[in-house]
């Protein structure tokens, strides 16, 4: 069965072919903002979001980023976060905000739908640069739901071992080790969204303060002022990209 999706993009291109492209997804809403698909309020497995939205100069209600992904989140969507961005705390940010799935704009067209079929199937999807910060974060005993078997494959994985090479290592099938990694990312994911953005500057060695641009808290509502500041810096980083 085809997962159902909506997605959230302001580039026309993007949201007008996804569905023609990606034949395995049922697209039902396409929209610019995450404010049009709030007021349409589809059903979906899945809402797969870009995170630099619409010029905020023009358009200063619009939610992008975090405080995007939080709105949705928050409505109960399950949001795979779809994007050009690379840089690897604003890609922790997106999972400790609540995405279930960080994919890049740059993966070939039949990896990008069978990731977001993952994640609308109910799966986890964590970008590399994402799992190398888990990893030290593991290391340094920041996050301690692990077992030791699950630091081995996080430890190989983190490295860049592919399924097969780490599996070789801990003598169990490929299939074995991907039923372990997707329990994995989905415990990581978990424990880092419980961390406060102090307890990673400290795992991490980071200046205190230093996260905070990206782990923005607070409420998703459009009229708290700590969200209209969210937007604004979100929207400095997207022009500054």
């Amino acid at each position: 069965m085809r997962p159902v999706v909506a997605v959230v993009d302001d580039a026309s291109l993007i949201r007008e072919s996804i569905g023609l492209l990606m034949p395995g997804l049922d697209v039902v809403a396409a929209v610019a903002t995450v404010e049009e698909l709030e007021r349409l309020g589809p059903a979906v497995d899945l809402v797969v979001l870009d995170l630099h939205l619409a010029n905020l100069e023009r358009q200063p209600d619009v939610r992008q980023g975090i405080a995007a992904l939080r709105a949705l989140t928050g409505r109960g969507y399950r949001v795979c976060v779809y994007s050009q961005e690379e840089r690897r705390f604003v890609l922790a940010a997106c999972v400790a905000a609540g995405a279930s799935g960080v994919v890049s704009k740059a993966l070939p067209r039949d990896r990008t739908e069978e990731l977001f079929r993952e994640v609308a199937a109910g799966g986890t999807v964590v970008p590399q640069a994402v799992v190398g910060i888990l990893e030290v974060l593991v290391r340094r005993d920041c996050i301690t739901v692990l077992s030791e078997r699950q630091r081995q494959i996080l430890y190989g994985r983190a490295r860049g071992l592919s399924y097969a090479q780490v599996a070789r290592e801990l003598f169990v099938s490929e299939s074995t080790l991907r039923g372990y990694w997707y329990d994995l990312t989905r415990s990581l994911s978990d424990s880092l969204r419980g961390l406060t953005p102090g307890e990673i500057e400290h795992a991490l060695g980071l200046a205190p303060g230093d996260l905070m641009e990206f782990w923005a808290e607070g409420s998703a509502d459009p009229a708290d002022p700590a969200d209209a500041a969210d937007r604004r810096r979100w929207w400095r980083i997207g022009r500054t990209r």
